[in-house]
Formats: structure tokens, C-alpha cells, sequence
């Protein structure tokens, strides 16, 4: 769809918030230079939606809050937000992506909590495609097939591992932002703590209340949430280990099979297979 003009993205706003019409509306962004998805960081305040959302990254970083959490979206993989759920969004850097927003009478398959989704190949081009007819208020036999199996497709999707949920208290979101940041930062809990203004129990007790991990927990996801970004990105595994703080290659790589069951190269080759 790329980047749209005032009056046609009002129109594609009103057709989302449709429940009549086709019952998938699919979108691309191409990310074209004068697009406001080159424009460094946005912020969209609170809203809902009154379809369901799938919405996938292919480069830049996307922060989604609702009011139980939030994380943050890597590329190369796909949030599902259920219809009516308040959200906020933020978008860092340039960003280029894909989605569906589906009425609510065919999310009965899908998760009724926002979640990260896997992608296919399939997925992608059957989303390309239904994207080409996102102004048709009815769709021919032909485009209604391809809805159906585009629909089917994202119902047998995979859950990933990839939520990273962040915390809400100020003090603890501020370690979290940081650490983000910085992820190469090893610090202990209790250094962190005096660095926020706080006992290192109450720390403690924050991020396992509010994003249901404890802090060691919680700062290796995020570094797995970076370091899938990363190598998403083409950088090397040695680079990535590195920027991410780990005292060795090896002790990366192991982390890494421990969370996807495979080392990093063999995960993006299946990933890419796909």
C-alpha cells in the first residue's frame, strides 16, 4: 500500500472500523522516503480497534502497551491485538511493514490475549496479495478463497516466545528502558536498584507482579528480543554476542538453544525456509 495520501488513509481508517465488507482487510507498507514511517520516532496514543489486528515488522522496532503490559516487537514477526483492546503504539526508526485486520466473527481461532505470532512465507504472499484489492468493498470468488486460506493461515500460526512484557511502575520501567538500551550493561539486581531509588527487594517484587519474570528472567529475554533483531539484521553472531554482554560466543549460542531449541543460524535458515 505504501505511504498514503491524508484523504486515502482516512478512508482506509474508516474501512477498518467496518464490520461489514470483506472480512480480512490486508495492508503493505513499502516505506517510501517521503512516508511518516521514515519520520524517527511516532507515537499513537491510546485506541482500540473495532477489528482484529495482525501486524508484522519487517524492519524497524515497534513498542505496543495495553492496560496489562507491553513489549516490544523485533522484525520479522507478527502481533495479534483481538479486537477492542486499548493499545498505545510507538514506532522507532524506519519502519516497513505488513497486517490484517480481521472482524471479529472469524477471531473465534485466534488468541484472545495480544500476542507475538509466527510468520510463514505463505502468510507474507498471501497478505501481498489480498493487499492489492485493500480498496474493494466486495471481493470476487477468486479473492474470497485467497481470504479464507490467508485466514486459515494465521488461525494455525504459532505463538513465539517473544513477548517481552514491560513494566508499568515508572522506577522499574526506567531500569527496563535502560537495560534495552544498553543490554551489554551487567549490573546486578542490587546495582540497579540504587541506581532506580530502590530496595533492591522492591525491585524485585516489581518485576515479578508486573511482567510476571524475575529481573534475570526478564533481562534475558530482552537481550534475546535484541539479539533476534540484530541477527534479523545480518549481523554476525560474534558482533551480536558481544553487543549484548555475553562473556563469550559460546555462552550466547547456548542461551540462544535453550530458548529456540536450535543454535542462531540453524533458527533463521528454518525461519527463512519457511
Amino acid at each position: 500500500m505504501g505511504h498514503l495520501r491524508e484523504k486515502d488513509e482516512n478512508r482506509f481508517h474508516e474501512m477498518i472500523e467496518r464490520l461489514d465488507g470483506p472480512s480480512v482487510i490486508a495492508y503493505w507498507t513499502e516505506g517510501e522516503a517521503t512516508s511518516e514511517y521514515n519520520e524517527g520516532t511516532r507515537e499513537y496514543g491510546w485506541h482500540s480497534h473495532a477489528r482484529g489486528q495482525l501486524y508484522c515488522v519487517e524492519s524497524g522496532l515497534v513498542h505496543v502497551r495495553t492496560a496489562k503490559g507491553s513489549w516490544l516487537m523485533p522484525p520479522h514477526r507478527a502481533g495479534w491485538m483481538p479486537p477492542g483492546v486499548e493499545h498505545t503504539v510507538t514506532i522507532s526508526g524506519p519502519m516497513t511493514g505488513w497486517g490484517v485486520f480481521v472482524v471479529p466473527l472469524e477471531c473465534g481461532c485466534l488468541p484472545a490475549e495480544p500476542c507475538v505470532l509466527g510468520v510463514t512465507e505463505l502468510m507474507r504472499a498471501l497478505v501481498r496479495r489480498a493487499s492489492s484489492w485493500v480498496w474493494n468493498t466486495e471481493l470476487d470468488e477468486s479473492q474470497e478463497r485467497i481470504s479464507t486460506v490467508l485466514l486459515e493461515e494465521i488461525c494455525r500460526a504459532q505463538r513465539e516466545r517473544l513477548h517481552l512484557p514491560m513494566p508499568l511502575d515508572r522506577r522499574a520501567l526506567r531500569i527496563a528502558l535502560a537495560l534495552l538500551e544498553n543490554p551489554n550493561d551487567n549490573r546486578s539486581l542490587d546495582e540497579w536498584a540504587v541506581w532506580a531509588g530502590l530496595s533492591a527487594r522492591s525491585l524485585s517484587r516489581l518485576f515479578r507482579s508486573e511482567t510476571a519474570l524475575s529481573f534475570a528472567q526478564w533481562r534475558q529475554l530482552a537481550r534475546l528480543s535484541r539479539g533476534l533483531e540484530r541477527l534479523a539484521d545480518g549481523e554476525a553472531v560474534s558482533a551480536v554476542a558481544d553487543a549484548l554482554g555475553y562473556a563469550s560466543v559460546s555462552a550466547f549460542v547456548a542461551m540462544f538453544r535453550r530458548s529456540f531449541g536450535q543454535p542462531p543460524a540453524r533458527y533463521f535458515a528454518a525461519q527463512g525456509a519457511q
